[in-house]
């Protein structure tokens, strides 16, 4: 018997299998194959049809077991895991009212920063532990401003996984994780944010009923079943949003526990046991998955670091060189602190931690008679561990606490600079595991039977690469970092 996984990204839908004895991934399939397309209609929006990413999910379960030669009857439990922030509403039919306002649409910024004011930051940071900011709360507001014969015909608000759960069973629901994410928890009530609706004015009634994240959440209806090729009754038994998923594919569940991603951007999700905030203009704290009502507190504070693999991946294509490993190659043969030189990666726009200043990628202390691209190479990787670095230096000053961090096999943690780099200065052991987003999300579907030791196991026995260690001498790790550091404030304090 298998589990399914489902990945609701921005740019594809992953659909991942696994045997549901053991969480062994059986295989995973990408749809489509090239990215999906977002729309802007203005500078700043995005979006993207929810049928869409119906139509994909359909295609992709249809490929897998295709391609892996199995009957759809033996898939007996489904897991979602899906992009963050995104709304979708639908009408009392069930149809999408309009496409969705997707997590990376920066319309409602405005709205989320007067709202922050308005209700005052003490009361935002206390009960909401975040500023609205663009949020799902806030992309609602601006739909019921900009948008009110669209908005009169709401019968629900959802999330990308709602939806996708929706079409699967003619059910509509949510987690108190999802609400979380949407700035729709109240986290001193325990209880929907009254406190956002009423600012906003928007209706309660458009809230889903909420269900536990590891339950019998909802069952395959006839209609699911024909339009996914899924069996009647197939139960849905997990949904999260990506990052929580992605610290849920990893093992973290508990605090002292990191998850880390380093691709196009850097995330670093930490999860903590308490409710106090300081940091709330530069982190976001979400319910994690196995927060629970009055009885768990697990909060997962997620840092965002735009200006990461993007750099690197810029350097690729105009360095003059063929493949990442040549530039890792390079960059090997380049002491620790690449001679003196010193990059800036933050050129992805504005950045978060940085109190949303856009400081751009720099090239500093460059010699044009000394350095050359292996310089470049080096300096590139350590610019954006130091930045991680800087990350967890703010995760800490919020209170977190760590005692590992783990990290997908991506191609930021793949290279040994960028692992050892972050791994001495932050001092604590850094493990790298092969899996995705998918696979995580299907093994999820066996916890609503309550075994995270068993689920542990099988992360553990069929996905772990490596660990890296702090090294003993880090006094010219600790030079360099201090020379970036430097560097990069007086940027700040000139911005």
């Amino acid at each position: 018997m298998y589990h399914l996984g489902l990945d609701i990204g921005s740019s594809s839908i992953k659909v991942a299998l696994v045997n549901a004895l053991t969480g062994k991934s059986v295989g995973v399939v990408t749809e489509p194959e090239t990215e999906m397309s977002m729309e802007a209609v203005k500078n700043g929006w995005a979006e993207q049809s929810p049928e869409d990413w119906w139509n994909y999910v359909c295609i992709g379960i249809a490929k897998l077991c295709v391609q892996e030669n199995i009957s759809k009857s033996d898939i007996t439990g489904i897991g979602i895991s899906y992009q963050m922030h995104g709304l979708v509403l639908i009408d009392k039919e069930g149809n999408p009212l309009r496409k969705s306002i997707i997590w990376c649409d920066s319309r409602a910024v405005g709205i989320g920063q007067a709202a922050y004011k308005e209700i005052g930051a003490q009361t935002c940071d206390t009960q909401l532990l975040n500023s609205p900011s663009n949020f799902t709360a806030s992309k609602l507001k601006w739909v019921k401003e900009n948008e009110p014969e669209i908005y009169a015909k709401i019968y629900k608000m959802m999330l990308p996984g709602d939806y996708i759960a929706y079409k699967l069973s003619g059910v509509v629901n949510t987690t108190v994780s999802g609400l979380s994410e949407g700035i729709l928890w109240d986290f001193q009530k325990d209880n929907i944010a009254n406190l956002i609706l009423e600012h906003y004015g928007l209706e309660k009634d458009m809230i889903p009923d909420i269900v536990d994240t590891f339950s019998v959440q909802s069952t395959v209806n006839e209609k699911g079943a024909t339009e996914s090729g899924l069996s009647i009754d197939t139960p849905i038994l997990y949904r999260a949003g990506d990052q929580p998923n992605n610290a849920l594919t990893l093992n973290v569940f508990n605090p002292g526990e990191v998850a880390a991603t380093g691709g196009t951007s850097g995330v670093v999700y930490a999860v903590t046991e308490h409710l106090s905030v300081k940091e709330s203009s530069r982190v976001n704290n979400f319910a994690h998955v196995n927060y629970s009502p009055g009885k768990l507190t697990r909060i997962g504070k997620l840092l965002c670091i735009n200006g990461a693999g993007i750099q690197y991946r810029w350097l690729l294509n105009n360095l003059g060189v063929t493949s990442y490993e040549e530039m890792n190659r390079l960059a090997n043969e380049i002491p620790v602190g690449s001679d003196g030189v010193a990059m800036i990666p933050f050129g992805n726009g504005a950045e978060r931690m940085l109190l949303s200043k856009e400081v751009g990628t720099r090239i500093l202390n460059l010699n044009l008679n000394n350095h050359g691209k292996g310089h470049l190479c080096r300096a590139a990787l350590e610019g954006i561990a130091f930045s991680f670095v800087y990350g967890m230096e703010i995760m800490e000053s919020d209170g977190i606490e760590v005692n590992v961090m783990r990290a997908g096999n991506d191609n930021l943690f793949r290279s040994e600079i960028f692992s050892n780099t972050v791994s001495t200065l932050i001092g604590y052991d850094i493990e790298i595991y092969d899996t995705t987003g998918a696979i995580g999300a299907a093994r999820a579907a066996n916890l609503h039977k309550g075994d995270f030791e068993a689920f542990g196991k099988a992360i553990l026995d069929n996905d772990y690469v490596m660990t890296f260690s702090p090294k003993k001498d880090k006094i010219t790790y600790q030079e360099a970092y201090a020379t970036w550091k430097k560097e990069l404030e007086l940027i700040l304090n000139n911005l």
